[in-house]
């Protein structure tokens, strides 16, 4: 099986992409979490490619570091970092994991 692991982080209050968001991509085995990659989102604040590219179905995290992204702007944030845990399962070839973030507020949704 091969999957691939894209993001999309947008800044509502500014109403761009967040570029220069920190993101890393963990596998998840009960308590214990193994780091597999990090990246961070581009001009478009995107990650076109996170990861391996063959994962075996699981439980995996894509962490958002949204306390840089916002300091850097001096921007004070509630939220230092997202969190988001989701299931890989056989047959999927593609997780595209979107993260709309504002300094008080976050959504995501399993994206295409």
């Amino acid at each position: 099986m091969t999957s691939h692991i894209t993001t999309h982080v947008l800044d509502a209050v500014s109403g761009t992409p967040a570029a220069g968001v920190p993101v890393t991509l963990w596998s998840v085995d009960g308590d214990a979490a193994t780091r597999l990659a990090t990246a961070t989102t581009d001009e478009d604040g995107r990650v076109k490619e996170l990861g391996p590219a063959a994962l075996v179905p699981g439980t995996y995290r894509v962490t958002f570091a949204t306390g840089d992204y916002f300091a850097a702007q001096g921007v004070p944030t509630f939220y230092p970092s997202v969190t988001i845990d989701f299931f890989v399962t056989e047959g999927r070839d593609h997780y595209h994991v979107p993260c709309l973030l504002s300094p008080f507020a976050y959504s995501t949704y399993r994206g295409s």
